[in-house]
């Protein structure tokens, strides 16, 4: 969950305990995944308890996340509407709300984060207001971005996500080629992925708050702009390839190799050239160090006892112990913190001779790494469909590793 949307999640969770919509209530947040991981962390912070995750994943039913039951959204029904209240931080807030309304919950359902400002469904005269200013705001930025690279396509990438990101980048020249774009302008969410971009080359990226992200995309698309492109996979900005997961299993690759770039299957990615060394190499002992990796924006955390194993293992058998933070994030206990830029980390891996993370972008960004490369997946299942994260996200080349309920690293 990115530094912004917690923020506004913080903000808005305050605002009901100042109100005291939510003391003395029976609390259910909707939909298990990191961003209900950090609500129900805030929450128990400032003392309140929760009754309960409501999910549609059938795998999830009868597990927990620290004492919280998950369980099948049917549960709310036997709960008086006047005494439970339903927050919810996850991004489908439309549909889990309509859900819970169609199941005959009538109590109070509370938005802790808007993701998407413009996927509102109510038509009342100030949501109508508010859609016409994001509409305006929208086409100011859409004029303002034509002023900028008169004739260029731009490509705006909706989501500060550093794995989409890299693989968008690993299929585009083929693109472009087959268009026969030259000019071109990439649009993206925040420093790190433009960092992301510039791995494959000078390319010319255009850096926006994801506000202004949102409504330049929702007026590109309201005014049918042919200059415009949505490299994305996850909405119908393309095509409607990601339904199809409903029935086969397509790999996140596929889905933008095939799906968003009409490339066949068997198109090899580019691999980043602009790679930088670490400055404190010298301080990383070569062959003999471990950097672990586990943080990630958009999957649920990892057990910390995990973490706490593996690094325990590694401290036992001599070797130095490092975790990759950003911002404020805290290394692992008995690690040493290291922050090495997005175009340095491939030296450092390389360096220690072993890198263990979360599945996530940065995982990406280290596809082409020469190390020891293990990948840990939560044990959830993408979005609403059958298929396990680790069947969308696995990595070639890669040890791919689902930590499970009873996972222990060394039986690994």
């Amino acid at each position: 969950m990115d530094k912004i949307h917690y923020d506004q999640m913080v903000s808005e969770l305050n605002n009901l305990i100042h109100k005291k919509v939510i003391c003395n209530k029976k609390i259910y947040l909707f939909g298990h995944c990191n961003a209900t991981e950090k609500l129900a962390d805030l929450l128990f912070d400032e003392g309140y308890s929760i009754k309960g995750i409501l999910d549609n994943n059938l795998a999830k039913h009868g597990k927990k996340y620290r004492g919280i039951p998950i369980q099948p959204p049917q549960v709310i029904v036997v709960e008086s509407s006047e005494q439970a209240v339903v927050c919810i931080a996850a991004r489908a807030y439309a549909s889990m709300s309509d859900q819970l309304r169609r199941l005959g919950y009538t109590g109070k359902i509370y938005k802790l984060v808007d993701y998407n400002s413009f996927a509102e469904y109510s038509l009342s005269e100030d949501t109508l207001i508010r859609k016409k200013q994001r509409v305006e705001r929208g086409i100011i930025l859409l004029q303002n971005l034509e002023q900028r690279y008169p004739g260029f396509l731009k490509l705006l990438c909706p989501f500060s996500a550093l794995g989409d990101i890299y693989i968008m980048m690993s299929y585009l020249p083929y693109f472009l080629q087959k268009r026969k774009i030259e000019k071109y302008v990439i649009g993206v969410v925040g420093k790190a992925c433009a960092d992301v971009v510039y791995l494959f080359g000078e390319y010319s990226v255009e850096v926006l708050a994801q506000k202004d992200m949102d409504e330049t995309i929702q007026a590109a698309l309201y005014t049918r702009d042919s200059n415009f492109f949505i490299p994305h996979q996850d909405r119908p900005y393309v095509v409607n390839l990601s339904k199809a997961l409903y029935i086969k299993k397509i790999t996140l690759e596929q889905l933008y190799c095939c799906g968003v770039f009409a490339l066949p299957a068997s198109t090899k990615p580019y691999k980043p050239v602009k790679l930088r060394k670490y400055k404190g190499l010298d301080q990383i002992e070569q062959g003999n160090a471990v950097v672990f990796s586990p943080y990630a924006k958009s999957v649920t955390a990892l057990d910390e006892k995990v973490w706490n194993e593996i690094v325990e293992y590694y401290r036992e058998e001599g070797y130095q112990c490092f975790t990759n933070v950003v911002g404020d994030e805290k290394a692992l206990p008995n690690t040493i913190p290291i922050s090495p830029a997005i175009n340095e980390i491939q030296s450092v891996v390389e360096r220690a001779g072993t890198f263990i993370g979360i599945r996530s972008g940065i995982c990406d960004v280290l596809r082409e790494a020469s190390c020891r490369k293990v990948a840990l997946y939560p044990d959830y299942n993408y979005c609403d469909t059958k298929w396990k994260a680790i069947d969308i996200y696995w990595l070639e080349g890669w040890e791919n590793l689902v930590a499970e309920e009873g996972f222990q690293w060394k039986n690994s």
